[in-house]
């Protein structure tokens, strides 16, 4: 089977997804103050935070390291790891792929909660709109497809 060409539009939206989240959680854990991104600490008043530290840290990991290890996964579909694949919950399939479709509702889930907790920011809607985009397109069927174990 040819590699399918909705998996290079894939490809690039994780990778934005992943450049954004470790540059945003770089800029929170730098200036946990929230000015670097035009953000105060106001916004976290009904959060359990005083800064951006913890939340800069858990979107470094979450959306910019795990999305980074999931394109590492499906660029190398050949390649399998113990570790991970004790993670994967769809077995016939390879663990780069189930790692997308982890990222996809993990950073829908991540806006979700952000927008139910802190002001508007404008990136909200392009992030929920990635995180739609890597769904959607993980779970297309020539996707799913090539990343099938034999």
């Amino acid at each position: 089977m040819k590699k399918p060409f909705e998996l290079y539009i894939l490809f690039f939206w994780m990778a934005f997804l992943s450049l954004n989240g470790l540059g945003g959680g770089v800029v929170f854990m730098i200036k946990p103050d929230g000015s670097l991104m035009g953000m105060t600490t106001e916004w976290l008043t009904k959060t359990p935070f005083q800064s951006f530290l913890i939340p800069g840290i858990c979107l470094f990991l979450m959306n910019g390291v795990f999305p980074l290890i999931a394109l590492v996964g499906l660029i190398g579909r050949r390649k399998e790891n113990r570790v991970l694949n004790a993670l994967n919950v769809f077995r016939d399939r390879h663990w780069g792929w189930t790692f997308s479709v982890y990222s996809g509702i993990i950073t829908i889930t991540w806006i979700i909660i952000q927008q139910l907790i802190t002001n508007f920011f404008v990136l909200q809607p392009i992030i929920i709109a990635v995180g739609l985009i890597n769904l959607v397109l993980a779970l297309m069927p020539r996707v799913q497809k090539w990343y099938t174990r034999s």
